[in-house]
């Protein structure tokens, strides 16, 4: 009877632990379908016209699909020109970032020197500072440097305040490797410059995907500055050269719907080739912690 009573006890709980799984699986696929239903939305959005958007057909399939819009938005619009001015400054801000904050960090934590700390506290202090406080501020410094209109009236700000959180997550991921390995490869004539590239680079690199991926979300979506900047439609990025799509007296909606794909095309991308990285980096920091 005991035996009996087991195996039943046994099979009431799988089958509650299948059903509570089963349960957790059409949560997680209803809250997907949630997460992606906007990115559905604005494609179908780039695919109409005015009158189907403003006719009461803004949530169904388009009637008439106006692939148009993408060509038009890349001719017309500009859109590939704004595509690449903002590849150019994200890609400059994050190599530059990404260079100052490893060796900042190296130094602030590995080298021993008697300012160290306090560097670090003004380098952190740096996150307290609102970005678009300084629009006043930096607009000035850039006039009156001849910076305006130039890919580095964005990209100097960029990496600037890229600096301090990328120190922040870089100085606590460095004082979790040992000391030990660094002493190894000096006592075998490892000169500070070879060791930072040999040893330290190669464990730092999960650290250095994230910063630069977040990096790159603030670069890429930011408008203040690029609007603020940058009055040359030469070098426009992306943010801006859509919201100037729309015009004074009538505005084609579909076309910067179109935009505003192109413009999410690469997030996804990166995000579906490093979301793996991304995770190890935040597993491996948060276990180390």
């Amino acid at each position: 009877m005991l035996e009996l009573e087991n195996i039943a006890n046994k099979k009431s709980k799988s089958g509650t632990r299948k059903i509570g799984f089963y349960l957790l699986e059409a949560m997680l696929v209803v809250w997907a379908i949630i997460q992606l239903y906007p990115l559905f939305w604005l494609f179908l959005f780039s695919v109409k016209n005015n009158t189907e958007i403003f006719g009461g057909n803004i949530l169904g399939f388009p009637r008439i699909w106006q692939w148009s819009n993408y060509s038009e938005a890349l001719s017309s619009g500009n859109v590939g020109r704004y595509f690449i001015n903002s590849s150019i400054v994200t890609i400059l801000t994050i190599v530059i970032s990404s260079i100052l904050v490893s060796t900042s960090a190296y130094a602030i934590v590995r080298m021993k020197w008697k300012y160290s700390k306090l560097v670090l506290t003004i380098f952190l202090m740096g996150m307290m500072v609102p970005i678009h406080a300084t629009l006043l501020p930096l607009f000035i410094i850039l006039k009156n440097l001849n910076l305006l209109n130039t890919y580095a009236s964005l990209v100097i700000p960029y990496v600037a305040f890229a600096i301090p959180m990328g120190i922040f997550i870089l100085t606590g991921f460095l004082y979790t490797i040992p000391r030990e390995l660094e002493e190894s490869a000096f006592l075998d004539g490892c000169s500070i410059y070879k060791s930072f590239y040999y040893i330290i680079l190669p464990l730092i690199r999960p650290a250095l995907a994230t910063i630069a991926i977040f990096t790159y979300l603030s670069t890429w979506n930011e408008l203040m500055f690029a609007n603020t900047f940058i009055n040359n439609d030469a070098i426009k990025t992306l943010t801006v050269g859509i919201m100037s799509l729309s015009g004074q007296y009538q505005t084609e909606w579909g076309p910067i719907g179109a935009g505003l794909v192109i413009a999410t095309i690469p997030t996804i991308l990166i995000y579906v080739l490093l979301s793996e990285q991304v995770q190890k980096s935040l597993v491996v920091g948060a276990v180390k912690g």
